[in-house]
């Protein structure tokens, strides 16, 4: 992808999940998709944010909606949001998040596992990029 990932709210990212979920949605769907949704004018703006940011983009107008769809990969924004969290909260450092997540229960012995065989040397889909020990500035 040429372009780079926009910086998105959390609200934003909700609505963009449910849009990679969906495929293809109105802002009337979108609306009726959140739990305790904030009003429909919320959720329009919402859209039309993520529109500016080239998050999302118009497919179809039905009748009087227009229907919108995902314009950046799931993967990529995943990643993006990752990189910029560990960026801020640990110097870009992974150990540190893993360690807390053991500290708090949320990641198992399993986990770690499957992660240890996850990184053991071997081809990897991310050839060509730098693997960062979070020592680096960005």
């Amino acid at each position: 992808m040429a372009r780079s990932l926009p910086q998105l709210s959390r609200f934003e990212l909700q609505v963009l999940r449910l849009l990679w979920t969906r495929a293809e949605a109105s802002v009337s769907d979108l609306h009726g998709d959140i739990p305790d949704a904030p009003s429909y004018s919320t959720i329009r703006k919402i859209v039309e944010r993520l529109e500016s940011k080239g998050a999302i983009e118009r497919v179809r107008v039905d009748g009087q909606a227009v229907v919108y769809r995902a314009a950046v990969p799931r993967t990529a924004v995943i990643r993006h949001e990752i990189r910029r969290f560990l960026d801020v909260m640990f110097d870009g450092a992974a150990a540190p998040l893993v360690a807390h997540l053991a500290d708090m229960d949320v990641v198992s012995l399993d986990d770690l596992k499957q992660l240890e065989r996850h990184l053991a040397p071997g081809p990897r889909k991310t050839a060509g990029r730098k693997r960062r020990t979070g020592r680096e500035k960005s």
